[in-house]
This record gives structure tokens, C-alpha cells and sequence, in this order.
């Protein structure tokens, strides 16, 4: 496992015009992007234990994460 966090720009590099363009245009999008922005740090921050949190609630951290993946890759597909 990396200690590196996961931008959208690495998760979705085929995109990269795209997510910067709806960002710009879509308030919703864009919302959604700092929302994953703020968790992916969070989870980043307890991963290194800079913020020590247990297993369980950074697994929780990580499915949410997931779902705004989720959400996120519905506006570029």
C-alpha cells in the first residue's frame, strides 16, 4: 500500500480536460470534487498517522471515497 494520495487526476488521467471543464461549469460537480479533495487528505492524513485514527474508520473514509469515485465517474462517462 502507497502513502500517496489519490487525485482525480491520477484516477481518472483520460479526463483531465474534462473533470477542469465541469468544474468550472457544474456547481454540483465541482462540490463534489472538494468533497473528495478534503476526504482523500483525511484519509492521507490517517494513513501516515500524522491524525492516528483505527482501521475501522479509515476503512469508512476509504468506501466513502469510493462512492464519490462513483459519482465522480458518472459525470465523465
Amino acid at each position: 500500500m502507497t502513502h500517496t494520495p489519490h487525485e482525480l487526476a491520477d484516477d481518472f488521467p483520460e479526463h483531465v480536460e474534462q473533470i477542469h471543464k465541469l468544474r468550472a461549469e457544474n456547481a454540483h460537480f465541482a462540490k463534489l470534487c472538494e468533497q473528495h479533495h478534503d476526504l482523500n487528505r483525511e484519509i492521507h492524513r490517517g494513513e501516515t498517522d500524522i491524525e492516528p485514527m483505527d482501521d475501522a474508520h479509515l476503512e469508512e473514509l476509504k468506501k466513502k471515497r469510493l462512492a464519490l469515485l462513483d459519482e465522480i465517474s458518472g459525470f465523465l462517462h
